[in-house]
């Protein structure tokens, strides 16, 4: 599937790099990329997207890809205006969310909008978290370091190297591929992104109060990236619903494509 790259200017001066996908004239999503990640998520999503009549929009957040860097201030909070400044300019008046790993905390806020009509989350990170990333990034350099090497090794070693962080299950060459594109392209710039993301997941807290779009998670029961108790606990407060399946953490969000752009395409 043809992904279009552009970039947009924000009113502060910062870049915005996006990629459109799916279908041109469905209903719009805005799916956030894991931490690491890129608007080259898309790659995985492209498809069921168009196979759903969803037009699927995938930004690199600051930081990544060919973003800006945020402000040294700047938290998830601050990403629902940089986004809605993104969809004004696109002539955007309403849009679901999807967020998966660590682009979930991100969806939730972005979720907080007035335009948002549905949120997704599938194998969120939800904050404040106990992962082994998040505790690590409170030891200054630890998480950019970790990263440099990681970066490395699977430059020399290829795609496999960064699939199996994410599941146990053979995958095909072609997302094999996808995931190595889309976390060598979160690195283009720095690991600090990685590093202020993670950060903020150890020591912020979400407030499902502020939610008020519908809200579905799908989670799976064998997902040792992120735990599934603090998922199952922030949906019951926020009122959403929940699917459990039994898979691990990229392994859910390539079984449940297809049922997430159906649900949030029909908001």
């Amino acid at each position: 599937m043809t992904r279009s790259i552009d970039t947009y200017v924000l009113a502060d001066g910062r870049t915005l790099a996006y990629t459109c996908s799916g279908a041109p004239d469905g209903v719009p999503v805005v799916a956030h990329h894991g931490t690491p990640g890129s608007r080259l998520f898309a790659g995985l999503l492209s498809d069921a997207a168009a196979a759903e009549g969803v037009r699927l929009i995938v930004p690199d957040r600051p930081g990544y890809g060919r973003s800006s860097p945020p402000p040294s201030d700047w938290t998830w909070w601050d990403w629902q205006d940089d986004l809605t400044e993104l969809l004004d300019a696109m002539s955007i008046d309403r849009a679901a969310l999807l967020g998966f790993s660590g682009g979930g905390p991100f969806a939730v806020a972005a979720a907080t909008s007035e335009w948002a009509s549905r949120l997704g989350l599938v194998s969120s990170v939800i904050p404040p978290a106990e992962t082994g990333l998040a505790t690590l990034s409170k030891i200054p350099l630890a998480v950019r370091l970790l990263f440099r090497a990681a970066s490395a090794l699977a430059t020399a070693a290829g795609p496999g190297t960064i699939v199996t962080q994410y599941t146990d299950r053979p995958v095909s060459a072609p997302t094999a591929r996808a995931v190595a594109e889309d976390f060598h392209e979160a690195l283009r710039q720095d690991t600090r992104a990685v590093e202020r993301e993670n950060r903020s997941f150890a020591t912020t807290a979400l407030d499902p109060n502020r939610l008020s779009a519908p809200t579905h998670a799908w989670h799976g029961t064998r997902d040792d990236n992120t735990p599934l108790a603090p998922v199952r606990a922030f949906i019951n407060a926020a009122g959403g619903s929940m699917e459990t399946t039994e898979a691990d953490h990229l392994g859910t969000l390539l079984d449940h494509r297809a049922d997430v752009f159906r649900w949030l395409g029909s908001g």
